[in-house]
């Protein structure tokens, strides 16, 4: 099959991708960027800096190589060449990000650059960090399973990766496996629809490790539950090391069958924490240092004084800082990341969670978490958890019924009493109103 030029070619990409995308992005990340050669069936794109090289590759390279193969009708694979002022491209810039491998049932579906040499490890993920480096060098011997949770982008999935690959580096023969939950369920969906069930049974449990992240999504889901159950036995009882990840701790997820709490827990439970100040610095020099880029101390403090949610925030601030710089031709200062970051930073707060609600209101009451989740009555917990889910309804963006999952499974009619009793209350009673507005200061005020 001939394929057409490449410019020609990317022109059309790009035309499918833009409808995949926002307009900002779209202008962002792919209007700079042009159709450079396709060789054996690699089409190389033109990009301004080795910061959107990776920025692509990190964010949409699947997208990239499904629309250039559909424009294509052939598979094709990406690399991305960083171009000079002048638009030359000496083949010392070419930056390759083809992918090692399509997918397929026998992949390992893991990537390279998540490796434990690569992870920043500081007092919040120090814990599960020695955990997962403990599992790694001897799989189903010591912590059987791993169960890691934490919050979004707090580098829960670069762990599992880094095990995997550490696996496969130093046991070639080993047969590792990486998917999401939801890839587990919609997998085995397809294999139900087409009579493949046993295919996908054996794919699963022949693995000598299996690397699953978000568990959490198993929540309410009990043919997923079952499958997930009886796949975790037959790779623990044969000896196979499990790895799992999630947003909250296996007691936490709800509805999930106590049996699958109890595997869970049978190994280890690590959490991760967000970073702090010291950690954050760190991850950004990392990258700067990884792509070559010479970067004040001060710009990266400032970064990082001011992102404090989440590891992938703090990347996307520096790779947007830097992809501005290298368009803009202005030099990297603190003014220019106030500039170009104010956007992002004005909202840079960490959404609350339930878990930080329940723990303020646990402790300012002195009972424990555990307890506002169950189903005890008692007026010394009662209140605090009317209180809790109030102010759970009040700050976050959940539902009544998503409230209620995360108390112990109450239903709507119960937080919505709830929230009636402690607005009323509020209006009638100054003490127990200066309560409530202490505990939203402090969980507002960071």
């Amino acid at each position: 099959m001939q394929l057409p030029n490449a410019q020609k070619l990317w022109e059309e990409t790009l035309s499918l991708i833009q409808g995949s995308v926002n307009g900002q992005s779209f202008e962002t990340w792919f209007k700079p960027t042009r159709g450079r050669t396709i060789d054996n069936r690699v089409l190389s794109v033109e990009v301004p800096s080795p910061f959107f090289a990776d920025w692509l590759e990190e964010h949409y390279i699947q997208l990239i190589e499904e629309a250039a193969s559909r424009v294509a009708k052939a598979r094709l694979g990406i690399s991305f060449a960083v171009a000079k002022p002048d638009g030359a491209v000496p083949q010392s810039t070419l930056r390759r990000r083809v992918r090692a491998k399509t997918y397929s049932v026998d992949d390992s579906q893991l990537h390279d650059r998540y490796t434990f040499e690569t992870f920043i490890v500081g007092k919040g993920n120090q814990f599960a960090h020695a955990a997962a480096l403990a599992v790694a060098e001897a799989p189903a011997t010591t912590y059987n399973p791993l169960f890691v949770y934490g919050g979004v982008g707090l580098g829960k999935t670069h762990l599992l990766q880094a095990i995997g690959n550490f696996v496969k580096m130093s046991s070639p023969t080993a047969k590792a496996y990486y998917t999401s939950a939801e890839n587990f369920m919609n997998e085995m969906i397809h294999s139900i629809q087409n009579r493949t069930t046993l295919e996908f049974k054996r794919k699963y449990r022949s693995n000598d490790l299996l690397l699953i992240d978000d568990i959490h999504f198993l929540a309410d889901k009990v043919s997923l539950q079952e499958e997930i159950f009886y796949t975790f036995n037959a790779l623990h009882e044969a000896g196979r090391q499990i790895v799992l990840t999630s947003d909250r701790p296996p007691k936490d997820i709800p509805s999930l069958e106590e049996r699958l709490v109890s595997r869970f827990q049978w190994g280890l439970v690590a959490d991760i924490q967000p970073p702090d100040l010291e950690t954050r610095t760190a991850i950004l020099r990392k990258k700067a240092d990884r792509d070559g880029i010479a970067i004040p101390h001060d710009v990266t403090l400032y970064i990082a004084t001011k992102v404090k949610s989440n590891i992938r925030e703090l990347e996307g601030c520096l790779i947007r800082l830097l992809a501005f710089s290298s368009l803009s031709g202005r030099e990297i200062t603190v003014e220019l990341a106030e500039e170009v970051l104010e956007d992002i930073i004005a909202d840079s707060s960490p959404p609350l969670s339930v878990q930080r609600i329940q723990s303020v209101v646990a402790d300012h009451h002195g009972v424990s978490e555990e307890a506002l989740r169950g189903r005890r009555r008692t007026a010394s917990i009662a209140l605090p958890r009317q209180i809790a889910m109030y102010l759970c309804r009040k700050l976050t963006n959940l539902s009544l019924s998503e409230v209620g999952a995360q108390f112990g499974g109450k239903d709507h009619t119960t937080v919505l009493h709830a929230c009636d009793k402690i607005e009323r209350r509020r209006n009638v009673d100054r003490p127990f109103d200066a309560t409530i507005q202490s505990l939203e200061r402090r969980l507002t005020s960071g």
